[in-house]
């Protein structure tokens, strides 16, 4: 363990309810979890990690071997596991379900680990955990980490508000620079040789027209006066995050935007992507991406008709090939060139055109210069490690580990390490040849013309991994002795020098690829300023930062998390009338399990009311014996309309609830609409969500919709809804839309004027759908009727002939018989 681990460590063990540690992306965030668990005891209780991303689950997990809790378990052995003083992963829906429903014994609990705090907020299920948890068990702690400590300041006072809805006062920073951190990992660093790698010609020149292309989008968003301009700079869009950045400022005009100004932000994804793939895949696989670009983005994009566009296309192309003269060998203009082309894939026969005109397709192939520094590299480390063998160097003591080590190169996609270990194996003439072929199959008219060979150059003769032989070595071990950082990454650069100073002993060689004045470069550097800028302000706002020493008294109340206050209890503090304490009644809403997936129930909660989590069959919230609540958000608002799943919802609300209500809920963040008022038409069209609600209000006459701006306006809506109903009934709620033994089905209001089993085994006959069920059972009074029918009547019916006869063979078949 390195040392400035032991000081996070004993400085989490001081406080004993917990804190919010951050520190730098690399810094062993994995192993420092996996160190503080192997302190815990049994004696003290469970602990549970909660928010673990599957790269660092299985990090940890290589270390500890920890069980996890899924579902699949059932109810008396999750109780058991609750239980054993042992450590374990659990999703949040499980936790957040088995302590609303009272499963949950929490004195067995001593404490939880949760993890990417920076994603954390005040209605987020994590936290609504910790607030039911704090208020069962004091004792508990709560140790959260991040090392992201970028999204730590995205907002205002983030960090701040993290520690309140995790209700911990500590915040303890520990960036690369700081004393410990940077005393320890520089006392023996590794070997680096940073090597400048310079691009070619081609290369340059599209980084060029891209970077001015990104520019001019960049020049043509600022006009529009909608997003702040000091993020709006190239230096920011090479980062993932500035397509967010971009987003969260414009969402709440979002409707009010053009489409222009729309697609300028997406335009500037896919430039980043650009200036990202460039350094990172080989030419073939650059213009197979730019033509997947052009046909997807070709009339709406505005990039792609900026003024230096054109070069992107031209230069990628010349990369792989151009056309030329046969005889001759000179190119020919772009402009004859796809006037050529068109005249060509027009004739039948391309061959001969091909012959009489001279056409002929030249390969160029243009190997990234990466490749070749790599098989240098590579070579270069052999030849050494021959000369030491035959030197005898091997035998000196404390050299032997280190210089016959493994070598890894690492890459930041498998696409990038899986055609690197073809070049070392294959040879990388033979690599970028095989994506040449395949780029050809996709395109016809380039096979057809006849190929310009070249006098093939001798393969070179490589050696040891160049040819895929290891060679063995006496005494060698498994020991990453030299890295090569074929894309480097901020992270994994931390994670090479946490590796070095746990092993000090061994040696350690580090080799850095970098495409000389490429953005590639500017990249890696502005990263590492984008995160000591980030801690510096997280510095600045722990100085100022303003948490109550009492905030869990004033957080929690004085009941229970699990018997929340009520709105009533919370206003007694003003004097009743003649000392007179009314009678206070508890609200209580039936949540169904999936709904817990959202952070409503969390608010809901934090407004006083009791939440019973169950498995509904209809309807997301029950508020009442009268209203049932279906829930949307705009994206599955869409969605439903389009599979047709919110029909049949809003149909079984209507035939079990008096009161069905479909709730729309906007994000808090966002446009409170669905569009801007001039793009609403007056004419009804299929597309228009305005036309598909008013169909579905048409069809349900007892159908509700509300409208919500946000989690906490929900919370208000029901809360007014049940002000003057009775509390649903739990056992009630669950029989609803589930048939019994006999096939019945209780409290139907549809029965009452259908008979329900008819109704269901129409719908399950071929050719019926959710469209047409209907006008059969108007034309008809009985499924006898609707066997009768002519075939003429019943196509109309099922909205055609197919769907007609296909009822009509079903009806008229045959039984099975035995001769």
């Amino acid at each position: 363990m390195v040392q400035f681990h032991q000081h996070i460590i004993s400085d989490l063990l001081e406080e004993p309810s917990g804190g919010v540690v951050v520190l730098s992306a690399g810094l062993g965030l994995p192993k420092l979890v996996s160190t503080l668990l192997t302190l815990h005891d049994a004696s003290q209780g469970s602990v549970l990690i909660l928010n673990a991303s599957p790269s660092q689950k299985a990090s940890i997990d290589a270390d500890s071997h920890l069980p996890s809790i899924t579902a699949d378990l059932s109810l008396p052995h999750r109780l058991s596991i609750y239980t054993s003083g042992g450590i374990f992963f659990i999703t949040a829906r499980i936790l957040i379900v088995d302590l609303l429903t009272r499963r949950f014994p929490t004195t067995a609990l001593a404490g939880i680990l949760l993890l990417n705090a920076h994603s954390l907020s005040d209605t987020s299920t994590e936290a609504f955990i910790v607030r039911i948890l704090r208020s069962l068990n004091r004792s508990l702690y709560v140790r959260a980490f991040s090392d992201c400590p970028q999204a730590m300041v995205s907002g205002f006072a983030k960090a701040e508000r993290i520690l309140k809805c995790l209700h911990l006062r500590k915040l303890h920073l520990w960036p690369r620079f700081q004393v410990y951190v940077s005393q320890h990992l520089e006392r023996d660093p590794p070997e680096v040789i940073d090597i400048r790698v310079p691009m070619s010609t081609y290369m340059i020149g599209i980084q060029k027209a891209v970077i001015e292309v990104m520019d001019a989008c960049l020049k043509e968003m600022r006009n529009t006066n909608k997003v702040d301009v000091e993020d709006l700079t190239v230096e920011n869009g090479l980062f993932k995050s500035f397509d967010e950045i971009v987003r969260r400022q414009l969402e709440p005009i979002w409707h009010t935007l053009g489409k222009r100004t729309k697609q300028l932000v997406s335009d500037l994804k896919s430039l980043r992507k650009l200036l990202d793939y460039l350094a990172r895949y080989d030419a073939v696989t650059y213009l197979k991406y730019l033509d997947s670009l052009r046909a997807s983005e070709s009339f709406r994009s505005v990039w792609i008709f900026a003024e230096s566009s054109y070069k992107i296309f031209e230069y990628a192309k010349k990369r792989v090939y151009h056309f030329g003269r046969s005889g001759s060998g000179k190119p020919i203009g772009l402009g004859k060139v796809g006037s050529t082309k068109k005249r060509k894939l027009d004739e039948r026969n391309k061959d001969e055109d091909a012959a009489t005109t001279g056409l002929v397709l030249e390969e160029i192939l243009e190997e990234p210069p990466k490749w070749k520094v790599l098989q240098d590299i590579l070579l270069e480390i052999q030849e050494e490690r021959q000369k030491q063998e035959i030197s005898g160097q091997e035998s000196v003591v404390g050299n032997e580990d280190d210089e016959n080590g493994n070598i890894l190169v690492a890459c930041k996609d498998e696409h990038s390490c899986i055609q690197l270990q073809d070049c070392i194996t294959k040879g990388r003439h033979k690599v970028i040849r095989e994506e040449w072929e395949k780029y050809l199959l996709s395109k016809v008219e380039l096979q057809a013309l006849p190929k310009f060979k070249k006098k093939k150059p001798k393969a070179p003769k490589g050696i040891g991994l160049l040819d895929g032989v290891v060679p063995s070595v006496s005494g060698q071990k498994a020991d990453p002795s030299i890295i090569i950082l074929y894309h480097p990454d901020i992270a994994f650069v931390r994670e090479i020098e946490v590796y070095k100073s746990e092993n000090p002993s061994k040696r350690l060689k580090v080799y850095f690829l970098f495409y000389e004045n490429s953005t590639e470069v500017q990249k890696f550097e502005a990263s590492i300023r984008r995160e000591n800028g980030a801690f510096e302000s997280l510095i600045r706002q722990k100085s100022l930062m303003m948490v109550s020493v009492s905030q869990d008294d004033q957080f929690l109340g004085i009941n229970s998390s699990l018997e929340p206050q009520s709105v009533t209890a919370q206003n007694m503090i003003t004097r009743k009338a003649g000392g007179k304490k009314g009678v206070e009644k508890e609200m209580q809403i039936i949540v169904d399990m999936r709904e817990f997936m959202s952070s409503l129930p969390n608010v809901l909660h934090q407004k006083g009311m009791r939440i019973v989590p169950v498995t509904l069959e209809v309807g997301d919230y029950i508020l009442s014996p009268l209203i049932c609540v279906e829930r949307k958000s705009i994206q599955d608002l869409f969605m439903s309309f389009s599979s047709g799943r919110l029909y049949n919802q809003v149909e079984m609300m209507s035939r079990y609830y008096r009161i069905p209500v479909l709730l729309i809920e906007f994000s808090q963040d966002k446009s409170f609409s669905f569009q801007s008022a001039n793009e609403i038409s007056d004419d009804v069209t299929p597309t228009s969500i305005i036309s598909k609600l008013s169909l579905l209000v048409l069809h349900f006459p007892r159908l509700r919709i509300v409208w919500s701006r946000s989690l906490h306006a929900t919370a208000e809506i029901f809360s007014t809804l049940k002000a003057n109903q009775d509390e649903p009934d739990e056992a009630k709620a669950i029989r609803i839309g589930v048939p019994s033994e006999d096939g019945i089905i209780e409290d139907d209001i549809r029965a009452e004027n259908f008979n329900t089993s008819a109704v269901e085994f129409l719908r399950r006959l071929p050719g019926v759908t959710d469209s047409n069920y209907r006008l059969i059972m108007d034309k008809c009074k009985s499924l006898a009727e609707v066997a009768l029918l002519p075939m003429e009547e019943l196509a109309v019916l099922t909205g055609g002939h197919k769907a007609a006869k296909t009822l009509r063979d079903f009806l008229d078949a045959k039984f099975p018989t035995l001769l």
